[in-house]
């Protein structure tokens, strides 16, 4: 039954985010072809013009991903779909796994379309360089490789981005519980829950840093950050923020299963 309901999910999310990849994907082939056409003005406003709304594309998937998913997830759960869906013989379990496996798929064919995205608009060998030489200090400080840099870094971003959304999942199942403005409860309590799990994240660092000097400077200096550091503090982000939705999952899974109150 949960392939059943991932393929419903998957179905109405993709069904709106393909607008938006086929447009971003459509500007960055525009973006190309302009800017290969040299010795014109005219051109070359084109090809800035086009190149602005790709990149206003590409911020368009990342909040129309997160904002869809917190839709759909009230929308299904909570509102006119809900009647349907809390008939069908399958648990509160398997319901909200769905949701969360969802978000974590779409949020990862967002992050290869925005990768296809840029390379179609902007690769050159020329561009490759700059980018290898920007990058190439900090993975030999860090003893990597570039993609292993590039990789780390998008993997704390994805964390961070996927504990936004089951924040705002958090907040949607809370405010729901009230019988009256709900939609403004359920942002209310979305809010409170981030910045408790911001201060949380904090004080992880905070206890985790007792143990490692340079980090503690962090706290107790203003001095600009020693690179060494990066790397370190890369890795600390992503075993705290995968700590806290791993328990925000668990947390928000208890609280859904105790009753839904449908509009």
């Amino acid at each position: 039954m949960l392939a059943k309901l991932l393929k419903y999910d998957f179905k109405k999310i993709y069904k709106f985010l393909i607008i938006f990849y086929s447009l971003a994907i459509f500007f960055a082939i525009l973006t190309r072809i302009f800017f290969q056409i040299d010795n014109s003005f005219v051109m070359s406003i084109v090809a800035k013009i086009c190149s602005g709304a790709t990149i206003s594309m590409i911020v368009s998937i990342i909040i129309n991903n997160v904002m869809r998913l917190w839709v759909k997830f009230k929308n299904t759960l909570y509102d006119d779909e809900s009647y349907l869906t809390h008939t069908l013989p399958v648990t509160k379990n398997s319901l909200y796994i769905s949701k969360i496996i969802t978000a974590i798929l779409t949020m990862l064919t967002s992050v290869i379309v925005i990768a296809l995205t840029l390379f179609i608009a902007y690769y050159s060998k020329e561009n490759i360089e700059t980018l290898k030489n920007l990058i190439l200090p900090i993975a030999d400080i860090l003893d990597s490789s570039i993609i292993g840099v590039v990789i780390l870094f998008l993997a704390v971003l994805l964390i961070e981005t996927l504990n936004i959304i089951q924040v705002g999942f958090t907040g949607i199942i809370l405010g729901h519980k009230a019988n009256n403005n709900k939609v403004a409860l359920s942002v209310i309590f979305g809010f409170a829950v981030y910045m408790f799990t911001q201060t949380i994240s904090l004080l992880g660092a905070f206890l985790i840093s007792l143990f490692n000097k340079d980090m503690m400077n962090l706290f107790i200096t203003n001095e600009v950050i020693n690179i060494d550091m990066i790397k370190a503090l890369a890795f600390v982000c992503i075993v705290i923020y995968t700590s806290i939705f791993i328990i925000n999952f668990i947390i928000n899974i208890l609280i859904f299963k105790k009753g839904v109150n449908v509009d």
